[in-house]
């Protein structure tokens, strides 16, 4: 990573294992590990504007979710006719902008659903992470919190059809993203280190229709924690966070492009494939059991109703929730995958859920907040309108949910102590 001025720690970034959820931290794309779970507990089931504590109109358009860090929330945003990329710090408490930085970015053709804002900040202790790419670009770009750029570092053009949009992470001092590729270019997954800059790994991949995926963490028991990958190409992917050995892969577990990230659910890894806009399977995979095992393929859904292409999926508690991206969500049992109930709440979701308080909150296409009661039977709470569309997954810390429309970002807070639920809070 180039450095704009000598410096001996130049890009130095400590945190916990992604899967540990710190209180005012939501570090990456849904959050720790990218599970999409919260410890809120006060955040409302219905509201309406006046319960904001802040709604501001950013400086461009996207549909990056936010990162939380203490007292900050992160934020990219595009102007598409310039172009150029927007990385935006703000008061958690007031939404006011605490610092700006302009990217410019070469023009591109890319998928009209697509944004040049489309991927989502990844935070470290005293360090944010932003990954700008489009077709003659890869930039991967480390700030300190209080918007001092330590270094940049070019990893060259994205080569796709409908642009690009994966997140990088930080784990274990690595700053990791998937720069995957069209057929014809030398498409990999790579990890760079955060305390020198340096690329630590990079591990090709075969040229397939570019996934969108970003990875997490999986701790196989007494075992080391293993980064897992699911991709077009590569199935279901087991990757050595030191050195990017692949550990294990179930290569056939999807049939068609990868835009949804990898979920943990009761043992099994979940992914999801599609195209045209319709989910064409969703997969469990079982990882091996140990030393010599291969992978399983433990269960699968095909094309239909409960099966979703973009939105990632969501495991609490021995359900699997799936949020289909034409309006259907889905409660199944996530280790046999049997469907327990299958409803069309409110539009459609693009965007991924997170779950809070025994609540699921996700935003349909149209701009609508859903909120379902968690559990084995169907129980919509309340849908709540944010006034434009949205393609973005929520972020929460410390009891304050961001809801990020195409232009607008909003903070809305729970109850202080010594409050008590109001009548619009309760379900019934």
């Amino acid at each position: 990573m180039h450095a704009h001025r000598p410096t001996t720690r130049a890009l130095l970034a400590s945190l916990l294992l992604s899967s540990v959820a710190l209180a005012g931290a939501w570090p990456r794309f849904r959050g720790p590990n990218g599970q999409g779970i919260s410890d809120a507990r006060t955040i409302p089931i219905r509201w309406t504007d006046a319960d904001y504590a802040w709604r501001i109109d950013l400086p461009g358009s996207g549909h990056s979710s936010p990162g939380v860090w203490d007292d900050k929330v992160f934020v990219t945003c595009a102007d598409p006719q310039t172009p150029k990329g927007i990385l935006l710090a703000l008061d958690v408490a007031t939404g006011s902008i605490l610092w700006r930085k302009d990217y410019p970015l070469s023009r591109y053709r890319m998928n009209t659903l697509n944004s040049y804002a489309a991927t989502t900040p990844a935070l470290a202790a005293d360090r944010v992470y932003v990954l700008w790419q489009t077709a003659a670009q890869t930039t991967l770009v480390a700030l300190d919190h209080s918007g001092r750029e330590i270094g940049t570092k070019d990893f060259g053009p994205n080569s796709s059809q409908h642009g690009p949009g994966a997140s990088p992470i930080v784990v274990d001092g690595l700053v990791v993203f998937t720069h995957e590729q069209r057929e014809g270019q030398d498409g990999c997954w790579i990890a760079v280190d955060a305390e020198s800059g340096q690329t630590r790994w990079k591990l090709p991949r075969d040229p397939q229709p570019i996934s969108y995926s970003t990875p997490c963490l999986f701790t196989p028991p007494g075992e080391q924690a293993q980064l897992v990958f699911t991709s077009t190409a590569h199935g279901v992917t087991a990757v050595a966070p030191r050195d990017g050995t692949v550990l294990w892969e179930a290569s056939d577990a999807f049939i068609a492009r990868v835009v949804s990230s990898p979920v943990l659910a009761d043992g099994l890894i979940v992914g999801s494939c599609g195209e045209g806009g319709v989910g064409k399977r969703l997969a469990a995979v079982m990882p091996p059991a140990g030393p010599g095992d291969s992978p399983q393929l433990a269960w699968s859904a095909p094309q239909g109703a409960a099966t979703p292409y973009v939105p990632t999926c969501l495991y609490k508690d021995g359900l699997l929730y799936s949020f289909q991206d034409q309006g259907t969500v889905a409660c199944r049992i996530a280790r046999t995958g049997e469907i327990l109930w299958n409803e069309k709440p409110a539009g459609r979701f693009y965007g991924s859920p997170v779950w809070l308080d025994n609540r699921l909150y996700c935003i349909t296409r149209e701009g609508r907040c859903v909120v379902l009661q968690a559990g084995r039977n169907y129980s919509l709470l309340a849908v709540n309108d944010l006034g434009e569309p949205s393609d973005a997954t929520p972020a929460v810390a410390d009891e304050r949910m961001y809801l990020r429309t195409f232009s607008k970002l909003m903070c809305l807070t729970g109850m202080r102590r010594g409050e008590t639920i109001s009548r619009r809070d309760r379900p019934f």
